[in-house]
């Protein structure tokens, strides 16, 4: 950064493989020796994270930096979206997505000297401005989606710290045991006024362009463009499951004509049977899901690390 940052640091002591509070502290001293100013806050229950970030946010404060996974991430972005408080992230939980899409060195049992590294990156960063979605009045800056993976969400969430450590396994046995079962339902899908019905298994809008830490499905999305990637996954059970998961994970899905891909800014999702939710990898509630972009909204401290071609802005400095 080309100033020095009045910044809180918000610290989730439930999230990731084991409590880093110690670590945490010392970094508080890193970055003072910079010239930063860094409180250290520890959230106790749900919801925490976002009231010291929208606290944070009326205060003024420079940035908020979230020590913690996606779901704590989520609480904050929903703190400061609308605000001039930029978001930093020192990624200590189990998925981290978010830290992944921008390439952040993130914290391991076996790599603990990467919260220094990240650390760095934020200290060397550049403010950026990048869109948030919404579903049903909720922010989400990774993805949004209702069937399957939600599904699995609401059963796997919250975990305790001993399944926290056994990384993404836990839910990928907890995938196959719900897509086993798991149905299309007749859904109706509205993308700015355009209409999609038929047997859905997930519909989801990213925000980002991986998904689940394992793929990029939308390989061409931009953080700052105004649109979402839409996908609807077409299909009756658990043969077309395992069908569009060998698509995936090929990169031939946007050839299957069960998987419709749209861009858009608007998107309901409306379903025969009641679809649970997930919100950037946390439950949040059922269907009818009505959600949208709001357009370079948050402003986030982006780490040299970040490809620089997730965002039109930089894209469009470097042709002109």
């Amino acid at each position: 950064m080309t100033r020095a940052m009045d910044a809180r640091l918000i610290y989730n002591p439930t999230a990731g493989p084991r409590d880093v509070r110690a670590d945490l502290k010392r970094l508080c001293s890193f970055f003072e020796n910079r010239g930063w100013s860094v409180l250290l806050h520890l959230t106790e229950q749900p919801g925490d994270a976002f009231r010291m970030a929208r606290q944070a946010a009326r205060d003024r404060l420079d940035a908020v930096i979230v020590a913690g996974g996606d779901g704590t991430v989520n609480e904050v972005v929903n703190g400061l979206v609308g605000s001039d408080t930029a978001l930093g992230v020192l990624p200590v939980g189990t998925g981290n997505l978010w830290a992944k899409q921008l390439r952040v060195p993130t914290y391991t049992l076996a790599n603990p000297l990467r919260l220094r590294e990240a650390a760095r990156g934020l200290i060397e960063g550049e403010e950026r401005a990048i869109d948030v979605g919404r579903v049903n009045g909720h922010a989400f800056i990774c993805w949004a989606s209702a069937g399957l993976d939600a599904q699995v969400t609401t059963e796997m969430e919250p975990r305790d710290r001993i399944t926290k450590r056994l990384g993404a396994l836990p839910y990928l046995i907890a995938a196959v045991l719900v897509a086993q079962d798991f149905k299309g339902v007749q859904t109706t899908v509205t993308l700015d006024g355009d209409v999609v019905r038929g047997r859905a298994l997930l519909v989801m809008a990213n925000n980002i362009r991986q998904y689940g830490g394992l793929v990029e499905v939308a390989p061409s999305a931009k953080l700052d463009d105004g649109l979402l990637d839409v996908f609807v996954f077409e299909g009756l059970g658990f043969g077309y499951v395992v069908r569009h998961l060998v698509k995936v994970l090929s990169q031939r899905y946007l050839e299957d004509p069960r998987i419709v891909h749209r861009q858009a800014r608007r998107i309901s999702v409306e379903a025969e049977e009641s679809l649970p939710i997930q919100v950037d990898g946390d439950p949040m509630g059922m269907t009818p899901a009505y959600i949208e972009v709001v357009p370079r909204s948050l402003h986030i401290v982006a780490p040299p690390t970040m490809p620089s071609d997730l965002l039109v802005e930089a894209t469009e400095g470097e042709s002109s």
